[in-house]
């Protein structure tokens, strides 16, 4: 592990033109378990980079990309979310967030540094973790058709997100950094899809439909044909305060970036159904 006294040497001597701080605890419902390493990851360890860059004497040579996040909207004050959004963090993750966003705009105030931060709302990949939402079901989905599981637990089937694919947004982060000057951008696909929705369009990736019973804690969803029980409600899986709607406005990003979401929603749940399927192929108890 690289010590605080040793990361503005490394900078030093590696004189980086472009950083991009993608490190962080980043799972929401974890953060309410791990607040205080959240904290000091998302929060300090933002502000340790900064810091790193200045001590040695890089703020007019290294330009650096924060990834901030759409959880700071939390309990959102307007529809749609753009840079002008007041913010309402509904969870450590998203506090610890803030102070990594805003140290930035301060840094870059006070230092004049180039440094900017990526309002990226949910974009995803065949590469997330297994622990969120989307690689949850799209494992699940995977699992239940080659027969390796029975039926899939989830939280809140009517939260909505912002969903992208992480590719195009890969794209906007290096895109902010080639600006003339620094600035910061919300970057989405301005579509907003619940996790019922989510469900829905994996499990018709492998032929299947969903019909849902119930209401509530007690609603489950089954197979179409053969009323197969494919998904169940499990509170433990509710967070302590939810964000019910995340949509964003990248506005500002098609306009100054010449950026554009180029993968569907569809599109996106077929890429990671299917990369999900060869992976449980090749290994049943990944």
């Amino acid at each position: 592990m690289v010590s605080r006294q040793t990361i503005p040497r490394l900078q030093y001597l590696i004189r980086p033109k472009e950083i991009y701080n993608l490190g962080a605890q980043s799972h929401v419902k974890v953060s309410f378990e791990l607040s205080e390493y959240t904290a000091q990851v998302d929060a300090l360890g933002t502000l340790r980079l900064l810091e790193a860059v200045r001590t040695a004497g890089l703020e007019k040579e290294t330009r650096i990309y924060q990834a901030s996040t759409s959880e700071l909207y939390g309990k959102v004050l307007e529809v749609p979310q753009n840079e002008k959004t007041p913010f309402y963090p509904r969870s450590p993750y998203a506090c610890a967030k803030l102070y990594g966003h805003w140290i930035v705009v301060n840094y870059r105030e006070a230092y004049g540094m180039f440094a900017c931060n990526g309002l990226l709302f949910n974009h995803e990949s065949p590469r997330r973790g297994e622990n969120f939402v989307t690689r949850k079901i799209t494992r699940g989905v995977a699992k239940i058709q080659l027969g390796l599981m029975s039926h899939l637990e989830m939280g809140n089937l009517d939260s909505k997100r912002d969903w992208g694919h992480a590719k195009d947004y890969v794209e906007a982060m290096w895109l902010i950094l080639q600006q003339d000057e620094p600035e910061d951008f919300v970057v989405a696909s301005g579509e907003a899809h619940s996790v019922r929705e989510f469900i829905e369009k994996a499990f018709a990736c492998v032929g299947r439909g969903v019909v849902w019973r119930g209401e509530g804690v007690h609603e489950t969803g089954h197979d179409k044909h053969t009323d197969q029980l494919l998904v169940k409600v499990n509170p433990k899986y509710f967070r302590p305060t939810e964000v019910d709607l995340l949509l964003g406005d990248a506005s500002k990003a098609k306009q100054k970036l010449g950026w554009t979401n180029k993968t569907t929603f569809e599109e996106l749940v077929k890429d990671m159904v299917e990369a999900d399927l060869e992976l449980m192929k090749k290994n049943p108890e990944a």
